[in-house]
């Protein structure tokens, strides 16, 4: 019984301390940064990218993080069929959307 709960234990403490993130094949995560550079590229003014590998956000979803222009964060969700589900901008002066994409999201 003693051995039973040790295991249990070092279990527990193995998916705490290593998390339970799902890892992507780099067909996806080709797919992730086209889309994420595409959807920015095609919304906002003047923009160049850096991206950061996709990973998978607490709520189970894939996010980019990413900056732009010289460290203006931002991290972008997406949805199962790789479309941009939301976008978070961490900065004051994060570019000026296109004057077409402020209403509705430019196609990307």
């Amino acid at each position: 019984m003693k051995f039973l709960t040790i295991s249990f234990l070092l279990f527990t403490m193995i998916l705490v301390f290593t998390g339970c993130s799902e890892t992507y094949d780099e067909a996806t995560v080709a797919e992730a940064k086209t889309v994420t550079k595409s959807y920015l590229e095609n919304n906002y003014k003047n923009i160049q990218i850096e991206l950061e590998e996709p990973e998978e956000s607490p709520m189970g979803s894939m996010k980019v993080d990413g900056t732009v222009n010289n460290g203006k964060a931002f991290s972008i969700s997406l949805n199962e069929d790789l479309t941009v589900a939301s976008l978070v901008i961490q900065s004051d002066d994060f570019p000026e959307e296109k004057a077409a994409c402020r209403e509705k999201t430019c196609e990307y």
